[in-house]
């Protein structure tokens, strides 16, 4: 008994994948998004002082200075986000300090960025 198999459409195939985006193109994407995420955190990170009982605190632009973005996953995965740890008081408020977001808005406007970049690479 003798066994054969015909690919029918290769060129087909082949002209697809030299079209669709190769790996290389979305550690691209993760890396520009990433950037973008990382300055926009930083433009939205400009703060109100506060009062701490009779005394008015002014910022320091630590948080600001602190945002950073590191790859991870061989540049598959980007991690943007500010090293201070007083951060999450400044995005959430406290009980004596008015909320003041800065990482959520700017990862909500990044994300549609981002998916609309990856789409345009497979299509």
């Amino acid at each position: 008994m003798k066994s054969s198999l015909s690919i029918k459409g290769i060129d087909q195939l082949v002209k697809h994948l030299d079209k669709a985006a190769s790996l290389k193109d979305v550690q691209q994407v993760v890396k520009i998004n990433g950037a973008k995420l990382t300055k926009t955190m930083q433009q939205n990170a400009s703060f109100k002082g506060h009062f701490e009982g009779d005394d008015f605190v002014y910022p320091t632009g630590f948080t600001k200075r602190s945002i950073s973005m590191w790859l991870h996953d061989g540049g598959f995965t980007a991690q943007v986000g500010p090293q201070s740890d007083y951060s999450p008081y400044l995005e959430y408020g406290t009980r004596k300090m008015a909320k003041q977001p800065f990482v959520g808005p700017s990862f909500n406007v990044q994300k549609g960025v981002f998916i609309k970049d990856l789409e345009r690479l497979l299509k």
